[in-house]
């Protein structure tokens, strides 16, 4: 696999943290056990590469779930809206992977873009 494509999604996905206040010692770990695991899942699948980064953004995601609580938080619904997440689209990742409202269904932001 092309090691550009992990230090990109590693990239992205670490903006996104640091936008949000959330790139703690706890978040980064998560990202780098992340993107570790998709370098492995990359090599056998090589036509999977494109997907990389949604993947690692996902993962994280999870990883913070179970470890500190949700990450990414709408910040766009307003004061008066109950806390909700972003999800990143499409669900495998794709090409373009971008952070969805799960309450509104609208894009927030490209993954990378927070």
């Amino acid at each position: 696999m092309d090691d550009a494509l992990l230090f990109d999604a590693r990239a992205r996905v670490l903006a996104d943290l640091a936008a949000r206040d959330h790139a703690t010692a706890v978040a980064v770990s998560a990202l780098e056990d992340a993107v570790a695991q998709r370098a492995w899942w990359a090599d056998q699948w090589p036509e999977g590469a494109q997907y990389v980064a949604g993947l690692v953004a996902q993962d994280v995601q999870d990883a913070l779930l179970e470890r500190v609580g949700r990450w990414p938080v709408c910040v766009d619904c307003g004061a008066d809206a109950a806390q909700h997440l972003l999800y990143i689209q499409p669900d495998l990742g794709g090409p373009d992977p971008v952070w969805v409202c799960e309450e509104s269904g609208d894009v927030v932001a490209p993954l990378g873009g927070l």
